[in-house]
This record gives C-alpha cells, sequence and structure tokens, in this order.
C-alpha cells in the first residue's frame, strides 16, 4: 500500500482552551519501528483524557470537576500528566482508534498488512506499571495515520463500521477492566456511576453480560436508554442511595464520577463490597470515613492498566456480537472543538466520534 509522506491531523500545541486544538495538513507520516505496525485510521472517539488533559485536569493542583475550564483551560495547573511526569507538547490526542494496518516494521509478518483492527490504548512495557498511553506519551488517532506496537494492533473481523468500532477501545476495555478488577460474579448486585457517559454505559452492558443485575445512576432524560443497554433499575444522578437501598445492598460499584457521591456509595456496599473506580467527573477530591473502610472490610481498587487479557477478550465479545456500539454522534475530525463542547454537555448517551 502506497503510504504519503505527510498527513493531516489535530495537535494539541499546550494546556488552554480550544485554540489549542491545531488542525495541519503537512505532519510527517510516522514511521514503524521495530515490532511496530502503522495504521491508516478510519475513524476515533472522543473521551474525558482528551480534555482533561487539554485543561490541564491531571495536575495534582487541580481540585475541580473535569468541567472546569473546559473552554479555557484550568488556571493554576501544573505541567504533570496523569502519569505524574510532565506532559510534552505538541501531542496527537485520541485513545480510540480503528484502521486498518497499512505497513510494518522489522520483526512483523508483512502478512499483516491490509488487516482491520482496533487499538489497545494502554502499551505495556517491560514491567506491569511501566506503560505509555496512546494519544498521551505517544501520538494518537486523531490523524490519517498512527504508529503502535504490533501487539496492541488487534485484528478484528466484525459488520461494524468503522465509527461502531472506534466507540469501543478505551470506554470498553475500561468498563470491563474494571469488572474484572472487582470480580464481578452472576447473580451480584452493581452499582454503575455515569451510567450514560462512554465507561457508564459500556459497565451496564458488559455486566449485563455477566449475569450482574445492575442499578444504573443516570439523568431521567436517559434513563430509558440506560434501561435498554441492559440496567434493572435507573436512579438519578442524586439519589439519595441510603434511602433507596439502605446501609449493605450492592456487592460492587464502578463509579466513573467522584464528588458528592462517594460516601454514600461506600455506605451502600455490603461487608466485604468492592468499590472500582476509573473516573471521577464530579471532583477528585472526596471525603472518606475510614471507619466505614474498615469496618466493613471494603476493597477501593484504581483502574487505568488494562490486565492482560481484557482487550482480547473484548475483541471477542464485539465479534460474537455479545455487545454492542452506542454511537451517540459523528462529527468530521475538523470540528473536533464541537464535538468536545458537545461532549461536555452531558446530553448523550454513549460516545461521540470523529470521522477523517
Amino acid at each position: 500500500m502506497t503510504v504519503p509522506a505527510v498527513m493531516r491531523a489535530v495537535l494539541l500545541t499546550g494546556y488552554g482552551g480550544y485554540d489549542r486544538l491545531e488542525w495541519r495538513t503537512d505532519v510527517p507520516v510516522p514511521q514503524p519501528g521495530t515490532d511496530e505496525v502503522l495504521i491508516r485510521i478510519g475513524a476515533a472517539a472522543v473521551n474525558n483524557t482528551d480534555i482533561n488533559t487539554r485543561i490541564g485536569w491531571y495536575s495534582k493542583a487541580v481540585a475541580e470537576a473535569t468541567d472546569a475550564g473546559a473552554a479555557t483551560g484550568i488556571e493554576g495547573a501544573g505541567d504533570d500528566g496523569w502519569s505524574g511526569a510532565a506532559f510534552t507538547f505538541p501531542r496527537i490526542q485520541g485513545a480510540d482508534a480503528c484502521g486498518q494496518l497499512v505497513a510494518v516494521g522489522e520483526g512483523v509478518d508483512p502478512v499483516r498488512i491490509g488487516q482491520r483492527v482496533l487499538v489497545e490504548p494502554v502499551f505495556r512495557g517491560s514491567s506491569p506499571f511501566d506503560i505509555r498511553y496512546f494519544g498521551s506519551e505517544v501520538d494518537g488517532g486523531f490523524a490519517d495515520y498512527a504508529r503502535v506496537p504490533s501487539v496492541h494492533a488487534h485484528r478484528i473481523e466484525s459488520a461494524c463500521s468503522d465509527v461502531e468500532l472506534a466507540s469501543f477501545p478505551c470506554a470498553y476495555a475500561t468498563a470491563e477492566n474494571i469488572l474484572t478488577r472487582i470480580g464481578l460474579q452472576a447473580g451480584e448486585r452493581l452499582l454503575v456511576t455515569g451510567a450514560s457517559g462512554g465507561v457508564g454505559s459500556a459497565a451496564v452492558q458488559l455486566a449485563k453480560r455477566r449475569g450482574a443485575e445492575v442499578t444504573a445512576m443516570a439523568a431521567d432524560a436517559k434513563a430509558e436508554t440506560v434501561r435498554g443497554l441492559g440496567a434493572h433499575q435507573v436512579v438519578p444522578r442524586d439519589a439519595d442511595l441510603e434511602s433507596l437501598f439502605g446501609p449493605e445492598y450492592f456487592d460492587a460499584a464502578v463509579d466513573i464520577v467522584g464528588g458528592e457521591q462517594f460516601g454514600p456509595i461506600l455506605n451502600s456496599l455490603k461487608r466485604g463490597g468492592r468499590y472500582g473506580v476509573s473516573g471521577a467527573i464530579s471532583g477528585p477530591v472526596v471525603d472518606l470515613d475510614l471507619r466505614t473502610l474498615y469496618l466493613k472490610d471494603l476493597r477501593l481498587i484504581g483502574c487505568t492498566v488494562l490486565e492482560p487479557g481484557v482487550f482480547p477478550n473484548l475483541v471477542g465479545y464485539i465479534e460474537r456480537g455479545e455487545i454492542k456500539p452506542l454511537v451517540a454522534a459523528t462529527y468530521p475530525i475538523t470540528d473536533i472543538a464541537a464535538a468536545q463542547e458537545a461532549f461536555l454537555t452531558k446530553r448523550h448517551v454513549g460516545k461521540i466520534v470523529l470521522v477523517l
């Protein structure tokens, strides 16, 4: 396949507002190195992490919710990224990507050229927590082409469109990773916060697949859609959990929201319950009553690095039709600012996808 010398891409040029997203048509196409492949991107989805990085939210100096400073950036944010290291600009973001493999580096069988692939967005290194995140530490999918390790470019056979497939990697892998870490079993009661968003809606589907009884927290206007994904019941985002369920109802919780509901969620867990978290859109700083934690023998589990089997399992679920894509809207990649603005309204259910 013929690969051009330059490509189109959105460059994040620094912390700040939408003006930091620069559309370029002269970016050099990356060359695959040893054990790497080059992918022609077909579609790439928008995620919280794209916006969080742009506004500097991952800095430990920031305590606000993720919608703070979305249009202008967060004043006082430091340059420490989510990994703890300083973020490097310019950067091509985009953790979610589907496309076609068009070139290979040394050590990769050329027979792979032409394969349709999904990118596993967490690139593992020599140790379990030696990782690079696609679109964060390395350039991602908001471009015509992306270079990734061959092992993280997963071949997929599916009737889904590129837009539909691009809705899966980050959100569904995150959700499946949490469910794996908390060891969710059939018949258990699970609470899912932010159930209309990408990770939350994925968690509802994936928990149903495991045979769990899912209670989802979502806005009233989205309740019917979330129920259609497999939730047994849907309660408002600001629901009084203790009044509805008492102090020991759920076996486990998947929390993407954080903020003021953190304490009530822990109170609603059974003794020995498990709390898995991979987001804090309502605020990263929470109140923890240590007595609740130790007297109820709870387990609090942070989830970022994917367990090794999570993404291959996810590809299998997609290929067998056990989960379905949920695409709320699509935008041309040149309208990335409008896509992020729509994302931040939280009026959608599922994913917003950029088309190249």
